[in-house]
Parts: structure tokens; sequence; C-alpha cells
């Protein structure tokens, strides 16, 4: 394979990212966005509407409080 060329694994990871529909929660932007524009380090979700994406910090603030209840 020359230099050039795309990887199988990276064409078939990347096929379609464009596409997507489902709703993030930017931590950079601070707010519920559809598809996955930014980088994926920054995003939480994917969330199933935008109401729910907006939720994200207070969804996982609940979660991680839930999952230290256990660990007591």
């Amino acid at each position: 394979m020359s230099s050039y060329e795309t990887p199988v694994c990276e064409t078939l990871h990347t096929v379609g990212m464009a596409d997507d529909n489902a709703w993030y929660y930017c931590l950079k932007h601070h707010k519920a966005e559809q598809g996955k524009a930014c980088w994926y380090g920054d995003r939480m979700g994917p969330y199933p509407d935008q109401a729910t994406a907006e939720k994200a910090l207070e969804i996982a603030k609940a979660r991680n409080k839930a999952a230290d209840d256990e660990d007591d």
C-alpha cells in the first residue's frame, strides 16, 4: 500500500459519520448539537433528542452519584 492510500479500517470507521443525526452535548461549546461536528473527546452522547442532550451534565451527575452510592 502506498503512503497516500486510505487504510480499509479507517474507511470503514469513517463512512457515514457526516450523516449522523443523533444529538450530543458539546463540552467545548456548552450546548446540544446535532451530528458529530465536534471532536469525540468534546462530545457526550449520543442522545435520542435535543432536550435529552441539553440535560447531559445533569444525567452524568446523577449517574455518578448513583455509582458513588453503590461504592459505599
